[in-house]
């Protein structure tokens, strides 16, 4: 089992515990000054993308998430 945790928070972002590395599409790391735990946004709105700021309160966004099992992956 890992040791990161993400956890879909309900109308809010993703949580992620652990040791952990973000990095863009071109493969420079965001500098996370230390922290093990961060949230990613999911709302779209945040002025710190891709870190959550709290804009989704402020644009009552909402997703409600449970838990659910994904299909097989399709042979390649």
């Amino acid at each position: 089992m890992s040791d990161v945790k993400v956890t879909v928070v309900n109308n809010g972002p993703l949580l992620i515990d652990g040791e952990i590395q973000i990095v863009d599409q071109e493969g420079k790391a965001y500098g996370l000054a230390g922290r093990t735990k961060i949230g990613l946004c999911r709302c779209g709105l945040s002025e710190r993308k891709p870190f959550c700021d709290g804009s989704h309160k402020r644009s009552n966004f909402q997703s409600l998430v449970e838990a659910h099992e994904l299909p097989p992956p399709q042979p390649k």
